[in-house]
């Protein structure tokens, strides 16, 4: 790699701070990039990198910084930065010493996927106090017919696989603009879930700031907490959310003007 231009870790570090546009990819293949990667990095494995780089980094100008597990991965880092220059990106370093030279610096390695998303989860609900129910109350509410519909916030591929019973599909960014006609009656409990927590965090907590009347509860640890409590989840459900009456949309656009003055 000695015609690669190579960052230092410091140097790396200071670009991300000053928020510089900046294009972090991991070379390494996903399983290996969620025992340990940069924060702000993304997955790009090399197996995968034609088919999807494009997505992520649509324009060849953008500065890239590529990233794997250390001195071991260099060949991979060469590989990758050759196919990326072949297709136009203009602007290709690496980061000197990988993931291994960023801890030698002293710098955090985090472990997991979605690890920005989940922190943020984690930080509305730590400075919001977003109210949650475990998994058992919720199924005692079910069995003594309490008001209350279950809006499961993820993609319709990821409901079908497996949903809390009774549920509906409503992916998160369309919540408060559906749940006037999913729940019209401000008596009605609204529990939102996803697959672990982050998503029905963001969710119920989007619509507690959109002004909602109703109760709202984000389900604890989602379907992978029913799960563990030993409830039995849905499979190859498609219920959805019915299409936007006049009155819900009006109802949505006085949530977002509510939300924008504040």
């Amino acid at each position: 790699m000695s015609s690669l231009k190579s960052v230092a870790a410091a140097d790396l570090k200071a670009m991300i701070v000053r928020g510089d546009e900046l294009a972090l990819l991991d070379l390494r293949e996903e399983g290996t990039f969620g025992e340990g990667h940069l924060l702000f990095a993304v997955p790009l494995p090399l197996s995968r990198l034609e088919l999807i780089v494009d997505d992520l980094v649509p324009r060849r100008d953008v500065p890239i910084v590529l990233c794997a597990g250390g001195p071991e991965d260099d060949d991979l880092v060469a590989r990758g930065a050759e196919r990326l220059m072949g297709f136009g990106y203009s602007d290709v370093t690496f980061l000197e010493g990988g993931l291994a030279g960023w801890a030698a610096a002293g710098f955090e390695v985090f472990s997991g996927v979605n690890v920005p998303s989940k922190a943020f989860g984690e930080f509305i609900e730590v400075n919001f106090e977003t109210p949650h129910i475990p998994a058992a109350e919720l199924q005692a509410m079910k069995d003594r017919g309490e008001d209350l519909v279950i809006v499961d916030s993820r993609p319709m591929p990821e409901f079908e696989n497996m949903s809390i019973p009774g549920g509906i599909d409503v992916p998160g960014a369309e919540l408060v603009l559906r749940i006037h006609d999913i729940a019209p009656d401000p008596d009605t409990t609204i529990v939102v879930n996803c697959a672990g927590r982050t998503r029905s965090i963001i969710g119920a907590q989007s619509l507690i700031n959109a002004g909602v009347k109703n109760r709202v509860l984000a389900l604890e640890n989602g379907t992978m907490g029913w799960h563990l409590a030993g409830l039995e989840l849905a499979r190859g459900q498609t219920q959805s959310f019915p299409p936007v009456s006049d009155d819900g949309l009006n109802r949505a656009l006085e949530c977002a003007k509510g939300v924008a003055a504040r």
